[in-house]
C-alpha cells in the first residue's frame, strides 16, 4: 500500500491560528528559559548517487514507522521568448501593490495589478481587466472538468508574463483542494493579447510558497520518497509491520527520493527530468523522509533548456521568507500525536492477554519529539539556482514568515516553546548570524503561559503581540545582536493578529477585541504610538462587534495607502460582508464606510453578499475583488462607479 497515513493533517493550520509568544510579565520578571544546546547544523552535498542512496536509505529506515512515513505530504508523479512589456499609450496611474513582508520581494496572491490592468485568477480561470475601460479583455481556463472550481491558485506577474501557482492535494494549511493529490502545477502564461499558456510545470511534491525579485521566481515544493509498503498481514504485530517497512525502504532505489519534474510546452511536447544526486544536499541530522526542492524560473526568459534549474535538500519545510539577498525555508516542528494503528483483520483470542503476561510484548510508548525549528538559508543574489549558505536550529515553533527577519547581517527569529500547553509555554527572540546561522544572542522569558499572535520587525526594533486573556504588546531593542532586550510593554484587552508599519513612530494592529477573561468580541483595528520604545501606547481603536476579517490571518488582504492613511480590510459579520474603509492617522481611526458587492442569487431564491477578499488603489478609484466580481468605487466619496462580474 502507498504511504497514505497522515499524522499531522492540521499541523500548520493549527500553528497559524494558535502558535504564540507571550507574557504578562514583559519578560522582566522570572528566570530566563534554560538554554538548549542544539548542536551544529550544516548542509552537506552528496558525492555520488551511491552515497546519496546509502544515506537516504539509512535515515529513512531509522525514521519510518509501522504505518509508513508520518505527516505525509502526498505527491504524484515551451515555447518561450523574452517578451518586453508593451509601451502604454497613456501614463500608468498611481497604484497600490500586494502587501508584502519585504519591499522589493513580491509574494504570490490571487490578484495583481500594474496600474493599467488587473490580473486575477478564480475558479481556475485567469482574467485580465483593463483599468481604463473597466472591461475584461482576456480570459483563460487553466483546468477543465468538475474539479476546476475547487483548485486554489495564486499569481506572480512580471511584464507580460504571469506564473499561476496551482496547489494540488496538499494536506497542510495552504488550502483545501479538489485537485488530485500532489497535482501541483505552475502555469506560465503570456498576457500580451489573448492570454495563452506557454508552458506547464508539474513538480513532484506539494507547493509550499514562492518569492519573486525582478522577474526571477524561486518556488519551493516538498515531497516524500515514493515507496510502496507491503500490506499488513493477519496477526501482524507492531514490530512485524515496522520490520517490513524498514526492509521496503532498504530495497528502494535512489530514484524513489529524487524529485521529478514534468514540463509541457505550448505545442504539447512533454519533457521529463529529475534532480540529480549531485544537486541534493542534506543537513548533518536529517530523517530521509522528506525532500525540499527549490525551482528557479525567470519570467522574462521562460522555461529554458535548464528547465526549472532545481536543487533539493533532504529536509522538511513549511515557512518561506525572502529578502533581496536570501531565501529562507524553515521547518516547524509537527504537532505531535500518537500514531493510530489501522485495523487488521484478526481472530480474537479466547483469553484476552494482559500486560503482566510475559508472553505479551507491550506496545512501545511514543515519545514526543523536541520542539525545534530548523532554518536553511540560500543565497539568491546571482542568476540561476540559489546556492546554499548555512543551516541552523532554534527551540520552539514559528507563527509565520513574519517571525523571521534579516537585518544588518543577522536573522531574528521569534518562537514559542510549549505551544501545546498554555501553562508552560514561553517565547523568545533569537538572533543568528546570517552567514552561518550560529546563535549570537537571545531575549527570552516572553509570554509565560501565553502564545505569540503577531510579530513584526522594523529595522533594529521588534514588536511581539501575545495573548491569553490580555494583550501585551512588547517592544524589543535589537540594536546589539548579542544582547537583545525588552524595552517596553503595553497591556490591553484583545490582541493584534497582524502588525503593519503606520509611518514614523506608528504601528497598526488588526485583530480581535476581547473581554478581560480572553473571550473574543469582534474585529478591532488599533493605532499604536511606538515613538518611545519604553512606553508604547494605543492612540486610537476601531471596534466592530461580532465580526472577523481575513486580514487577521492573511496580510495580503490588508490595504494601507500611506499617502492619505486610507486603510481597507475585508469584514464579515453574521448577515453582512464587505470591505471596511478607514482613515488612520494621528487624528485617530475614522470609519469612512463599508463597500459591498451586489447581492448574488442561488438556486431556491437564496441571496448572499459576496465576501470581498482584496482591495487596490488605482488612480482616483478603489477597486475591490471577490470571487463573484470586481467593483470600482470613487476613492474620495466611495460612490460606486462600475461592477465587473467574473461569473
Amino acid at each position: 500500500m502507498k504511504t497514505l497515513i497522515r499524522t499531522a493533517v492540521t499541523a500548520a493550520a493549527l500553528a497559524a491560528v494558535t502558535a504564540a509568544c507571550t507574557s504578562s510579565t514583559g519578560g522582566a520578571s522570572g528566570p530566563p528559559p534554560k538554554a538548549v544546546s542544539l548542536g551544529a547544523v550544516r548542509l552537506v552535498a552528496y558525492d555520488s548517487c551511491d552515497d546519496a542512496l546509502a544515506g537516504l536509505r539509512e535515515r529513512a529506515a531509522a525514521n519510518v514507522t509501522a504505518y509508513g512515513f508520518g505527516g505525509v505530504m502526498p505527491f504524484a508523479v515551451a515555447e518561450d521568448s523574452a517578451a518586453a512589456s508593451k509601451a502604454r499609450v497613456t501614463a500608468t496611474p498611481e497604484h497600490s501593490t500586494t502587501n508584502v513582508h519585504e519591499a522589493g520581494v513580491d509574494e504570490p496572491d490571487l490578484v495583481k495589478t500594474d496600474g493599467n490592468r488587473i490580473v486575477t485568477v478564480a475558479d481556475s480561470t485567469l482574467r485580465i481587466i483593463d483599468t481604463a475601460t473597466r472591461k475584461i479583455t482576456g480570459s483563460l481556463k487553466l483546468v477543465e472538468g468538475d474539479a476546476a472550481p475547487g483548485v486554489p491558485a495564486d499569481l506572480l506577474v512580471s511584464g507580460d508574463r504571469a506564473l499561476v501557482l496551482m496547489r494540488g492535494g496538499d494536506i497542510m494549511y495552504k488550502a483545501r483542494s479538489f485537485m488530485p493529490p500532489g497535482d501541483t502545477r505552475y502555469v506560465l502564461v503570456d498576457l500580451a493579447g489573448e492570454p495563452r499558456v506557454l508552458s506547464t510545470i508539474r513538480p513532484q511534491g506539494s507547493y509550499v510558497d514562492a518569492r519573486m525579485i525582478g522577474s526571477t521566481v524561486r518556488l519551493v515544493t516538498r515531497s516524500q520518497p515514493e515507496i510502496t509498503f507491503p500490506e499488513p498481514k493477519q496477526n501482524a504485530t507492531e514490530a512485524d509491520l515496522l520490520k517490513a517497512n524498514q526492509e521496503a525502504v532498504r530495497r528502494a532505489p535512489v530514484s524513489a527520493w529524487l524529485p521529478r519534474i514534468e514540463i509541457t510546452d505550448a505545442s504539447g511536447a512533454v519533457r521529463k527530468d529529475a534532480v540529480t544526486c549531485e544537486r541534493v544536499s542534506h543537513p548533518a541530522d536529517y530523517t530521509g523522509t522528506s525532500m525540499l526542492t527549490v525551482h528557479t524560473i525567470d519570467l522574462a526568459q521562460g522555461v529554458t533548456e535548464a528547465g526549472t534549474d532545481p536543487i533539493s535538500l533532504a529536509a522538511d519545510g513549511d515557512v518561506v521568507y525572502g529578502t533581496g539577498q536570501s531565501l529562507y525555508v524553515a521547518s516547524n516542528p509537527r504537532w505531535w500525536s500518537p500514531v493510530v494503528r489501522p485495523a487488521v483483520d484478526t481472530v480474537a483470542p479466547a483469553v484476552e492477554p494482559t500486560p503482566d503476561d510475559p508472553a505479551v510484548s507491550p506496545e512501545p510508548t511514543p515519545t514526543v519529539p523536541p520542539e525545534e525549528t530548523e532554518v536553511h538559508r540560500f543565497d539568491i543574489t546571482k542568476p540561476g539556482a540559489p546556492s546554499y549558505v548555512a543551516s541552523g536550529k532554534v527551540p520552539g515553533r514559528l507563527l509565520n514568515q513574519y517571525a523571521l527577519s534579516e537585518y544588518d547581517g543577522h536573522l531574528r527569529v521569534a518562537t514559542t516553546v510549549g505551544s501545546g500547553d498554555e501553562k508552560s509555554s514561553t517565547s523568545s527572540v533569537h538572533v543568528l548570524r546570517a552567514d552561518t546561522l550560529a546563535k549570537v544572542g537571545e531575549v527570552g522569558g516572553l509570554g509565560e503561559g501565553e502564545r505569540i499572535y503577531s510579530v513584526r520587525f522594523i529595522g533594529p526594533i521588534g514588536y511581539c503581540v501575545t495573548f491569553r486573556q490580555v494583550d501585551p504588546l512588547y517592544t524589543l531593542d535589537l540594536r546589539d545582536p548579542a544582547a537583545p532586550k525588552v524595552t517596553g510593554e503595553l497591556k490591553i484587552t484583545g490582541y493584534s493578529a497582524y502588525l503593519h508599519p503606520g509611518g514614523e513612530g506608528r504601528l497598526i494592529g488588526i485583530g480581535q477585541e476581547a473581554t478581560e477573561q480572553g473571550r473574543t468580541r469582534g474585529t478591532q483595528v488599533s493605532l499604536f504610538d511606538v515613538s518611545d520604545p519604553a512606553a508604547p501606547r494605543r492612540m486610537s481603536q476601531f471596534f466592530q462587534k461580532d465580526s472577523g476579517s481575513e486580514a487577521e490571518w492573511d496580510p495580503h488582504a490588508f490595504l494601507y495607502w500611506p499617502k492619505t492613511g486610507l486603510s481597507v480590510i475585508p469584514l464579515n459579520k453574521a448577515n453582512e460582508s464587505g470591505a471596511l474603509v478607514l482613515r488612520i492617522g494621528d487624528a485617530g481611526i475614522k470609519e469612512l464606510g463599508l463597500i459591498k458587492h451586489p447581492r448574488q442569487s442561488q438556486e431556491g431564491g437564496y441571496t448572499y453578499e459576496p465576501g470581498i477578499q482584496r482591495s487596490l488603489v488605482i488612480g482616483d478609484s478603489l477597486w475591490t475583488v471577490s470571487y463573484e466580481g470586481v467593483q470600482v468605487n470613487d476613492l474620495a466619496t466611495l460612490s460606486s462607479q462600475a461592477w465587473i462580474p467574473l461569473r
